[in-house]
């Protein structure tokens, strides 16, 4: 025990003895190093601690523990001059690290990081913050080096540490910065010290992926982009679901800043000016500037006028009450037809097709399908599409037929919950056709591939394919079972009635009609079915009086009746 404190006593002797031997680097090199000072969501202090600048641009690093749940970040340098941190470049929660930048008006001094871990036993010296030419340095040794994050270091130093140390920079003789001193652990707290390497720190970065990265989102500063462009995009893309409008639009100007060369980065922030432009129309001439920009440094410009025709598609689709300058639907096929003179490709004629649609051309837009189908883009949904448009321009019924067909033929099998709904529409169509039968099977498959999960309106349109169908006891089962599901909609006991009256049941169809008008007595059709039922009965006078009822009532399909039986 004593042998210990006597070491630890030579160390602290080592270490002062060694502070008075300032290295010749060390005063240009503490111009590097800058307090931090964190602020909370109220703008309140949060933490206070230390950091150090690697590139005179302003990249900064320092403990993620400092940053984190901080919503703004003073950095404070050697001359005093307050400097807000302008983004987070990167974060290690598990290593205590992160990088980030400033913008200053200048170049400032930065440190350089060393290439290579020093050997054990090799001197190394802790640079504090300190606004005073004569700020001291302490010197030690380093103990041990490991390997983390691959080809990166992790030191354990023979040096003491105080608490307002932490991660000021660990230099190597040459005045190079190798770590982030850390806060020590252990016993042994006086004379020993750990520091992560600046390599590490350094090669921290925002990813693609680092929206969902939990050290990054425990930060609410401003994340930049991804260093790599591509990565910048894919990074652009997810962000514009899950950030806060004023957020996403500084990524955008980063990215078309950083790379002006890529069309991308207007088309992106068209988009996002576009979205804005219900609140403040002023904000369609800036998009209308981006897209003309786009399309001026695009070395593929089909893709521009492809992307410049769907945002005018979708800015119509949202049906403007006054329509910015010429972005209508006319404007967007003459874009879209721009993009295909350059290269035909099915995704152009696709969006051709739904422009088409919207504008209600649906001959045309049906045609712009069909292409489609012909094309490695035909699916179910561009089938579907066809056959929709068609029935819209009034097409044989036929037609509408045989694309439905095929788009139901296209479904991978067995079907599933996202392709079952084609089966509907399949047999909404057959119903159309008069072909009853076929349409109950579709009915029936859909019923299997949801396993029965199924709502009335279901059961009623099934009711109405068996009833057609000439299978009257599936139409009476599923019309019960409609009814079971919403006893209170009365088309669905008119349609039991005329079910019951179909097959002669002539007192079930009364009590049908009663129970119809037990829940609306002003249902005139109810009256009028009634009597109907009453006629088969013989029940003449109690027919006339419900026929009457029935017309009293607004219900004209009661007339004829009238007529016939009640003169």
């Amino acid at each position: 025990m004593r042998k210990n404190i006597l070491l630890s006593l030579v160390f602290v002797l080592l270490a002062q003895w060694a502070a008075a031997q300032t290295p010749k680097w060390a005063e240009k090199a503490r111009k590097a190093v800058f307090s931090v000072i964190t602020y909370d969501q109220e703008d309140k202090i949060l933490r206070t601690g230390n950091g150090f600048f690697v590139s005179e641009s302003g990249t900064g690093l320092s403990d993620y523990t400092l940053f984190k749940d901080a919503y703004r970040a003073v950095v404070i340098d050697a001359d005093g001059r307050q400097l807000p941190v302008e983004a987070i470049l990167g974060a290690n929660s598990i290593y205590d690290v992160v990088k980030f930048r400033v913008a200053p008006a200048k170049k400032i001094a930065a440190l350089t990081v060393a290439t290579s871990a020093p050997a054990a036993a090799a001197p190394v010296y802790l640079l504090p913050y300190s606004t005073q030419k004569n700020g001291s340095v302490t010197a030690g040794q380093v103990k041990e080096v490991t390997t983390i994050g691959g080809s990166h270091h992790y030191y354990t130093l023979s040096l003491p540490l105080k608490e307002k140390m932490v991660s000021c920079p660990v230099m190597n003789a040459d005045g190079q910065v190798i770590g982030l001193a850390q806060k020590s652990s252990g016993q042994d707290t006086v004379s020993i010290s750990y520091a992560v390497g600046a390599g590490f720190a350094l090669a921290q970065n925002v990813g693609p992926l680092s929206l969902n990265d939990l050290a990054l989102t425990s930060i609410h500063i401003r994340k930049a982009l991804p260093e790599v462009e591509d990565q910048a995009l894919v990074y652009l893309f997810m962000a514009s679901s899950v950030l806060p409008q004023s957020e996403y639009e500084s990524l955008l100007n980063e990215f078309v800043a950083r790379y002006p060369s890529n069309a991308d980065g207007y088309l992106r922030r068209a988009g996002y000016y576009a979205a804005q432009g219900a609140e403040n129309p002023a904000q369609f001439d800036k998009a209308t500037a981006d897209m003309e920009q786009a399309l001026r440094v695009s070395n593929k410009k089909d893709d521009v006028h492809y992307n410049i025709a769907r945002l005018i598609y979708s800015y119509q689709l949202s049906k403007p009450k006054e329509t910015y300058r010429d972005w209508t639907y006319d404007r967007a096929l003459k874009e879209i037809t721009a993009a295909q003179a350059i290269d035909s490709l099915p995704v152009y004629i696709q969006l051709e097709g739904d422009i088409l649609f919207a504008a209600q051309q649906y001959a045309a837009a049906s045609q712009a399908y069909l292409r489609v189908t012909r094309t490695a883009l035909a699916s179910p949904a561009s089938f579907y599409s066809a056959a929709k448009a068609k029935e819209l321009a009034g097409a044989d019924i036929k037609e509408v037929v045989a694309l439905m067909d095929s788009c139901v033929n296209r479904c991978v099998k067995p079907f599933t919950a996202e392709t079952a709904p084609y089966l509907l529409e399949r047999a909404r169509v057959y119903m159309d056709a008069e072909m009853y039968r076929p349409a109950l099977t579709d009915y029936d498959t859909y019923y299997e591939t949801l396993a029965g999960s199924v709502n009335d309106v279901f059961y009623y349109y099934r009711e109405q394919a068996a009833f057609k169908g000439k299978q009257f006891q599936r139409a009476l089962n599923d019309i019960a079972k409609a009814i079971e599901l919403n006893p209170k909609e009365v088309s669905y006991y008119a349609e039991q009635t005329v079910i019951n009256l179909r097959v002669a049941r002539f007192e079930d169809a009364i009590k049908s009609a009663d129970a119809a008008l037990a829940i609306d007595p002003k249902y005139g059709e109810g009256y009028r079915l009634k009597g109907i039922c009453q006629l088969q009965l013989k029940q003449d006078k109690e027919a006339c009086a419900n026929f009457a009822k029935a017309k009293e009532l607004g219900d004209t399909a009661v007339d004829a009746l009238i007529e016939k039986h009640c003169k």
